[in-house]
């Protein structure tokens, strides 16, 4: 029998870490194997799931994919990781991919049909998480009405910006999506954003408005669609392409110094994106006189922060964030940003 695979996408800020914490607090002693890929260089993702204190989460069950997307390095890492993952003494009963807010999630899905694993494993079903707000924002196109509208009078026109390619071809590859942070929305505007999904989705794809990824996990990981017999029939922006990059993005890191208050760190969070135009910040902070280490994350000017767990005993008090957008981005003026006292 094979074993089940759900593929977890979303772009950058969606929820997907969220939704993850959700699946493993209600596995009710199910085996589930994570691969947690993300776009940054500080691990960030996979610290935020094994820093969560949920029974068996630790970094036997946990596997990350560091070196760039998944979509992109599966002839490096993604082959070994399954073999490792299916050659385990006690295999999984389940396995969740969770692709970086960059990743294209069709390639991944068609190396599943690669001989080494394709008897062994299949993929239950692509799991697209939205952030509901950043579409009603308009987040993903300059001006998506007017773009539509001049698609519809001139099939020639293809004006689409990096975000809102990779945010359709995410779209296009799911069976379930998540129309998540609807909480921040009203009931007039998440219409609003099921209208504007639609119009990129199949068809035939499933929404569920949910708040903080919380959803019946029987839904999530139960839909049986064995996507990679048919995932060459879901269209994508680099059909036919050999290989995709990322050059339209970039990230780097920006430590900070030690936080008096947790709110000078969302405050100037707020205001640096805005300012300089950043995708997604996360990270971790050191507090003055609090033993547990801070977690921030900003999308935009929507920013989140809890601690997690205590620093450990060996663990340098670090306060790190990793900082993601369009290429292009002032590093120095970012950086300048986060450390010059408000």
């Amino acid at each position: 029998m094979k074993i089940p695979t759900t593929v977890i996408t979303g772009f950058l800020g969606a929820g997907k870490t969220t939704l993850i914490r959700h699946i493993l607090e209600n596995a009710n002693g199910r085996r589930i194997a994570l691969i947690i890929n993300e776009f940054g260089d500080l691990g960030i993702d996979r610290e935020m799931v094994t820093g969560c204190g949920i029974e068996g989460c630790d970094d036997d069950t946990v596997m990350e994919l560091a070196n760039g997307c998944i979509c992109c390095t599966v002839a490096d890492d993604f082959l070994p990781t399954m073999e490792t993952l299916l050659d385990h003494p006690e295999p999984p009963e389940h396995i969740v991919i969770e692709t970086s807010g960059l990743a294209l999630p069709k390639p991944l899905v068609k190396a599943f049909n690669w001989p080494e694993i394709r008897s062994r494993v299949t993929v239950d079903g692509v799991v697209a998480v939205v952030d509901a707000p950043a579409v009603e924002e308009g987040r993903f196109a300059d001006d998506p009405d007017a773009v539509q509208s001049i698609r519809e009078l001139d099939e020639a026109f293809d004006h689409e910006s990096p975000l809102e390619e990779v945010f359709e071809d995410q779209l296009l590859s799911a069976d379930l999506v998540l129309l998540n942070k609807c909480d921040l929305l009203d009931d007039f505007a998440v219409e609003r954003v099921r209208n504007v999904v639609a119009k990129e989705a199949d068809p035939a794809t499933k929404m569920l408005s949910t708040t903080h990824g919380r959803v019946d996990t029987k839904i999530l990981l139960g839909i049986g669609a064995a996507v990679e017999d048919v995932i060459d029939g879901r269209r994508s922006h680099h059909d036919g392409e050999d290989d995709h990059d990322h050059d339209d993005f970039e990230s780097f890191i920006v430590e900070i110094k030690r936080l008096d208050q947790p709110h000078e760190l969302t405050e100037r969070i707020k205001r640096v994106s805005t300012e300089q135009d950043i995708l997604r910040v996360k990270g971790f902070a050191d507090v003055t006189g609090k033993d547990m280490r801070l977690v921030v994350q900003g999308v935009g000017s929507r920013v989140q922060h809890y601690f997690d767990r205590p620093w450990q005993a060996d663990e340098p008090r670090q306060s790190r964030l990793v900082v993601i957008g369009e290429t292009g981005l002032d590093r120095e003026a970012i950086r300048s940003a986060f450390i010059t006292p408000l």
